[in-house]
């Protein structure tokens, strides 16, 4: 059972709908026009709204947005004897379900009034699925119960539900991809692609060939036209992680597809029309570049319409049990086991900054299980930084020389000495230094040749191959 609205100035019509309604067990009630519609809204809400166009004293158009803005989710379906296109669009336009013209059939308003209540079922189904999964704290594979991460929740399903582009924010490792698919799924789009691309791993004309596509004799080995992801995620979402690497050259560009929305392939002369959400995503200070000139003001007001931050792993120390719990159970899986985690591991898990945040902890968990014999994950099993980790201990440890020294030269030393063991480590692989380092290979590169040692990953490549490495 629903409960209707009708609002028709005729009252044959009222009377005719009414019947037809109640006798189909939906409640019902009956204004002349829209204004004595709104006071019957204010005083009760309906469900639906099934209203004529032309009335005195506020209309079908002046009342569906009035309506909407009262109960943004009401279903309304208009009518009228003088039906015109631009009406027809204007009713659409503010949200109007469905449209039919006078004289109708009975049963065929009546096949309309029950698409439109099915469209309103399935959207407080959807409502109330999100809810349960926020309650559960849990939301498309983001798991949380702190409140930090609560109010990430309420931002996700918030911002879903419009176009505007989003700017994620946050560490390494805080799972800022996994967020921006969650607003792609649950948002109308979800039907649509969702592509993503990491902008710091290609360099500038990459990445302009892979976000705006080519066409052929654009460039030596472009043979044949190539769609870029901006078109291939039309009526989607394009997710472009890592945007605080992208060079100005490129930024100018990509700030021109934003305003315009319009893409122009490499090598093409015309341009075509594109409709791709944007999410956009870092781990750099993006405010800090703007001031250093690194990165354009007015493309970072451009993709910070909405903002989301996401908090590290140390500041929401009481979402990790459930974490951990969530990956031993999704490692355990896939070797068909059943492994839980003892009591003292989660203590120590609990104890440690995670600096590489929640992927570090699910790389972790996914060494305890591949080494775990027994049916629970002992503290053994875990590494040596994290069960020996004692922040009493660093911060007693640290001590600063009476005499002073040199802040910025022992700084530039200690990111030198990380850079070269991050080399040794991945025999010379600037990608694999750049991972173990959570920087891009961009920054990688860029660090390199401020020290002067971007020479090294030759060298290294060399001698793990005479090693047989």
């Amino acid at each position: 059972m629903a409960n209707l609205l009708i609002v028709d100035d005729e009252p044959s019509m009222r009377q005719l709908l009414t019947l037809v309604f109640s006798r189909a067990n939906h409640k019902v009630r009956a204004a002349e026009n829209g204004r004595h519609a709104l006071e019957l809204l204010r005083k009760e809400k309906a469900d639906l709204i099934i209203s004529d166009v032309k009335m005195p004293d506020m209309g079908g158009i002046e009342l569906l947005r009035a309506a909407r803005e009262l109960l943004p989710d009401v279903a309304v379906v208009m009518m009228t004897a003088f039906a015109t296109v631009d009406t027809a669009r204007e009713a659409f336009k503010l949200g109007a379900d469905d449209f039919i013209q006078k004289p109708f059939d009975i049963e065929e308003l009546k096949l309309i009034i029950e698409k439109a209540l099915e469209r309103l079922r399935l959207v407080e189904e959807n409502r109330a699925f999100k809810l349960a999964q926020r309650e559960r704290g849990q939301l498309d594979q983001i798991i949380g119960r702190s409140p930090k991460m609560q109010a990430v929740y309420q931002m996700i399903e918030t911002v879903a539900e419009v176009p505007s582009t989003v700017l994620i924010t946050g560490e390494s490792g805080t799972g800022k991809e996994l967020v921006a698919r969650a607003i792609h799924n649950l948002s109308p789009r979800t039907d649509q692609p969702f592509i993503s691309i990491n902008c710091g791993a290609f360099t500038e004309t990459l990445l302009e060939s892979e976000l705006f596509g080519y066409v052929r004799g654009a460039f030596t080995g472009a043979t044949a036209n190539r769609k870029g992801l901006f078109e291939a995620a039309s009526k989607g979402t394009i997710f472009l992680d890592e945007i605080g690497e992208m060079s100005t050259a490129m930024q100018v560009k990509l700030l021109r597809v934003l305003q315009e929305r319009k893409v122009r392939p490499v090598g093409a002369h015309e341009e075509m029309e594109v409709d791709a959400r944007v999410i956009a995503a870092t781990n750099r200070d993006l405010t800090a570049m703007v001031k250093s000139g690194a990165f354009r003001e007015d493309l970072y007001y451009r993709i910070s319409v909405i903002p989301i931050e996401l908090p590290p792993l140390r500041e929401k120390t009481e979402d990790i049990a459930n974490l951990a719990e969530h990956f031993v159970q999704k490692f355990s899986r896939q070797t068909n086991r059943s492994l839980r985690i003892s009591e003292r591991a989660v203590e120590l898990l609990e104890r440690y900054s995670w600096p590489g945040n929640v992927r570090e902890l699910e790389h972790t968990m996914e060494r305890a299980v591949a080494l775990e014999r027994s049916e629970e994950i002992q503290p053994e099993r875990l590494p040596e930084h994290v069960t020996n980790y004692n922040p009493a201990h660093i911060q007693s440890d640290f001590g600063l020389p009476e005499e002073g020294f040199n802040l910025v030269a022992h700084l530039d030393q200690l990111e030198k000495t990380y850079l070269v063991e991050a080399l040794r480590r991945t025999d010379g692989n600037q990608t694999r230094a750049a991972e173990v380092l959570h920087l891009s290979v961009r920054s990688l590169r860029h660090l390199l040749d401020k020290h002067g040692i971007r020479n090294l990953t030759a060298q290294m490549r060399e001698s793990s191959a005479r090693s047989g490495g």
